[in-house]
């Protein structure tokens, strides 16, 4: 177990991770889309049939109902205030037991459905991996698009957060994004057998914001613990006190991220201070918010490189 010291430490740096993510990362999906569209639509909210309520919500103190808008040629969710699970589950005869909980980006403003969620389940299940989209609870934003994008340009106008801010609690400034996490794993686990899943063979990927709530899975989700992690275009700062039993994490960044470049490469090796299995994709070109977005860059390649990783550990094999 940390120490409380190390345990501040800690919490300080995804307390920083948090206000960079919140002062940045809703302007930085136009390095994810080359010759797209950014004109933010609303739209009708989406059918969602299989979408399975987590039962964590609703959000306290939320008054505005959730809501979608399509930006990039893709989908985005905001105002979550219900937490919900979607299953995409792979042939059964190509099925390998493995799973993956998906958590798209968004700064806790956003949700990222399509590039970072939909798009990166189907792929998995065409490899036998089971994948499950969390739509988790967002921070409230205004209502209308006009008002969201106006209190963007208003964070961003503002000073930059702190270096380092000093410590908080990382669990209770992620409070309800934890829980639905935590949620989504026991939900998983207690419908594996219907579902085809090695309940030890749970892991889980995210992006950005979502990248952040993997790593406070990981580190504080205590009964959630992933089998594995993906950390893409997250957090890239270092861990003190990584466990001993920190899942093996693979990360994905581009060397030109708005967001998480020159900042070093201190989660990387925190994972291997304590002797962690890690495995790092440092990209050229690809800015921030790639996801599933095919682009003239090698960033594309980050997917190939992950399922060669969960090939290389067994995941796209069946348990012996």
């Amino acid at each position: 177990m940390t120490s409380s010291t190390t345990r501040t430490r800690g919490h300080g740096r995804i307390h920083r991770w948090c206000l960079a993510l919140a002062a940045g990362s809703l302007l930085a999906w136009a390095g994810a889309a080359v010759a797209q569209d950014d004109t933010m639509v609303a739209i009708e909210t989406p059918a969602q049939p299989d979408a399975i309520p987590l039962g964590t919500g609703p959000l306290p103190g939320a008054t505005h109902p959730e809501s979608w808008h399509r930006q990039y040629e893709r989908v985005f969710a905001r105002n979550v205030t219900e937490a919900t699970l979607t299953p995409f589950l792979p042939d059964p005869d190509k099925a390998t037991g493995a799973a993956v909980i998906v958590a798209p980006g968004g700064g806790f403003r956003s949700l990222s459905m399509e590039n970072e969620g939909w798009d990166v389940a189907r792929a998995l299940n065409r490899h036998g991996v089971a994948a499950f989209v969390l739509k988790y609870r967002l921070n409230q934003t205004p209502a209308d698009l006009d008002g969201f994008a106006e209190s963007i340009r208003q964070m961003l106008s503002g000073p930059r957060p702190p270096r380092d801010p000093g410590a908080a609690d990382a669990a209770k400034m992620l409070e309800p994004q934890l829980a639905d996490a935590r949620a989504a794993f026991a939900l998983v686990r207690s419908r594996a057998a219907e579902w085809n899943i090695d309940p030890d063979r749970i892991g889980m990927i995210g992006f950005s914001a979502g990248a952040m709530l993997t790593l406070t899975t990981a580190l504080h989700g205590e009964d959630a613990r992933p089998a594995f992690i993906g950390n893409i275009y997250g957090p890239i700062s270092a861990v003190n006190d990584v466990p001993a039993d920190a899942p093996p994490m693979f990360v994905a960044l581009a060397a030109d991220d708005g967001l998480f470049s020159n900042q070093g490469f201190g989660i990387v090796e925190s994972w291997q201070k304590a002797g962690r299995p890690v495995e790092f994709h440092y990209y050229e070109q690809g800015g921030h918010g790639f996801g599933m977005y095919q682009k003239e860059t090698t960033s594309t390649g980050w997917f190939d490189a992950w399922v060669s990783w969960l090939r290389m550990h067994g995941y796209l094999s069946r348990a012996k």
